[in-house]
């Protein structure tokens, strides 16, 4: 199925089915619900209903109110992010905290505060010119967010550069880590809802980097990835990245199977459980 292709019958059923859906999540029944969503967006793609369907999966608090209560919990002195779009996430950062926002179009609503600094270019070509310690006056970036392309080979590359401004206490977050189906996780957008295929980086980084602890939080609307215990020196993933890049780009999204939550480390979303695991890397 391609976006925009279905039949008006199609998209007919699917509103209805969504309806449905939307009926049985209001009287409590979950899985009904989702079996309902489900149905909706074989039939047609119908972006409703994906939305749905992730609160329905990854239920409780979306990421960027996780992202808020990571800054308010770790209170972060420098802040790294790929991908700054409208500032939604920006938005989570505290006064105190010095930020480097990287991004070829923003679409900032008004200025950004004066401790927020964007540059307006590609990630890539930001590494290739910048050192992010530098421009945080030597600091390393304590905690960082990966929201750029949601092509798994320009996420790897983004995460080798933002972990060699780390230190071992850092914390790196990465969106769109926990895909809904198989069509919103292809590398190519055919759905209206998409989360693209940074799965990929996901299994990457928990086969090859046994010294990470990668986990991904249960956040709609498509997980949030989080990785601590950073090593700056590592060399592991560089060295290999052509190697790399072709192995997972020919893993068929079939390797995650009835395996998903555990092969992405899915973790409740839970402040509890997540502050647990925030507060378990190696103190500064």
């Amino acid at each position: 199925m391609t976006a925009g292709l279905s039949s008006e019958a199609d998209q007919r059923a699917a509103r209805a089915l969504f309806r449905r859906a939307r009926l049985q999540r209001w009287l409590g029944r979950r899985s009904e619900a989702l079996a309902l969503c489900r149905q909706a967006v074989d039939r047609a793609d119908y972006s409703r209903a994906y939305t749905l369907m992730s609160h329905l999966a990854l239920p409780g608090e979306d990421y960027f109110r996780v992202l808020g209560r990571i800054h308010r919990h770790l209170r972060p002195r420098t802040y790294l992010e790929v991908g700054v779009s409208r500032g939604e996430s920006l938005a989570c950062v505290l006064p105190g905290t010095q930020v480097l926002g990287i991004d070829p179009a923003p679409n900032l609503g008004k200025p950004p505060p004066a401790n927020v600094r964007i540059y307006r270019e590609t990630s890539d070509d930001f590494f290739a010119k910048y050192s992010p310690r530098a421009e945080l006056g030597g600091q390393p970036v304590e905690l960082a967010f990966i929201d750029g392309m949601h092509h798994f080979e320009y996420a790897l590359r983004d995460f080798i550069n933002v972990e060699r401004a780390c230190s071992g206490s850092s914390v790196i977050l990465m969106h769109d880590c926990y895909p809904l189906d198989e069509r919103t996780a292809q590398r190519e957008q055919v759905t209206g809802f998409w989360s693209g295929d940074i799965w990929r980086l996901l299994l990457l980084l928990r086969t090859h980097r046994p010294d990470l602890t990668v986990r991904t939080i249960a956040t709609p609307p498509t997980g949030l990835g989080i990785v601590l215990n950073p090593d700056p020196t590592s060399r592991v993933l560089a060295d290999r990245l052509n190697e790399l890049i072709a192995e997972y780009l020919a893993k068929d999204f079939g390797v995650l199977g009835a395996r998903k939550p555990e092969a992405l480390g899915l973790i409740e979303n839970r402040w509890a459980a997540i502050r647990g695991l925030l507060d378990s890397r190696p103190k500064p």
